[in-house]
C-alpha cells in the first residue's frame, strides 16, 4: 500500500489498534477457532486491556502501528523478548501482527514485519520467533515469504476449551553494523 508509514504506537492509538486487532482476529481466524469466541470479541474490552498495559509501562515490548495515506491506523505489530520457557532466553518473539481486514494483501503487514525484524536486529536479538495457527495457511505463506521457517515447536492454544494447534516459526536476524 502506497503511503504506509510505520511508527511506534502511542496511547492515542489504542482505540484504533483495538479495532484492527479484533477485526483482524474475526477475519483471519474464522473457521480456525470457535465462532462464538470471535463473535464475543469486543473492541471496547480490548481497548480497555491495552490502556491498562500502557498505564503499567511497556518495558521491553515494542508496539508499532502502520498509518495509511490519510493518517489512520491500518495495522499493528508487537514484539519483545521470547516468552516461552522451552528454549534458552535471548531470542525475540513477534507477539502479534494484524492489518485491517479490508486491506489484507496490500503490503501493510509486510511493512510492519520488515520494521519489526529491523528493530529486533537493532536490539541485538539473534532470532525472531513467532507462533501461528497451524491451519492459517495465509499467515504461514506470509511468514515463509519473509524468511521464516517452522522450527519444530508445536503446542495447542486453548480457546473456550477447544485446543487450536499452533506451530512455531523462526528467522535468524543479521547483526546491524554500527
Amino acid at each position: 500500500m502506497d503511503g504506509v508509514h510505520v511508527r511506534e504506537m502511542t496511547e492515542a492509538d489504542i482505540d484504533a489498534v483495538a479495532a484492527v486487532r479484533v477485526r483482524g482476529w474475526q477475519a483471519a481466524y474464522r473457521g480456525l477457532i470457535p465462532q462464538a469466541h470471535l463473535d464475543g470479541m469486543s473492541v471496547e474490552k480490548d481497548a480497555r486491556r491495552r490502556r491498562e498495559f500502557f498505564s503499567r509501562g511497556v518495558g521491553d515490548v515494542v508496539n508499532l502501528v502502520a498509518d495509511g495515506p490519510v493518517g489512520e491506523v491500518v495495522g499493528w505489530a508487537c514484539f519483545g523478548p521470547y516468552r516461552d520457557r522451552d528454549l534458552p532466553s535471548g531470542d525475540a518473539e513477534l507477539y502479534a501482527i494484524y492489518v485491517r481486514p479490508d486491506l489484507f494483501g496490500g503490503g501493510i503487514g509486510r511493512a510492519l514485519l520488515t520494521e519489526s525484524v529491523s528493530r529486533a536486529a537493532e536490539r541485538g536479538f539473534p532470532r525472531l520467533r513467532l507462533w501461528v495457527l497451524e491451519g492459517n495457511a495465509r499467515a504461514r505463506r506470509f511468514y515463509e515469504r519473509a524468511g521464516f521457517a517452522p522450527d519444530g515447536g508445536q503446542e495447542d492454544y486453548e480457546v473456550d476449551g477447544v485446543p487450536v494447534p499452533e506451530v512455531r516459526y523462526a528467522r535468524p536476524l543479521a547483526p546491524i553494523a554500527a
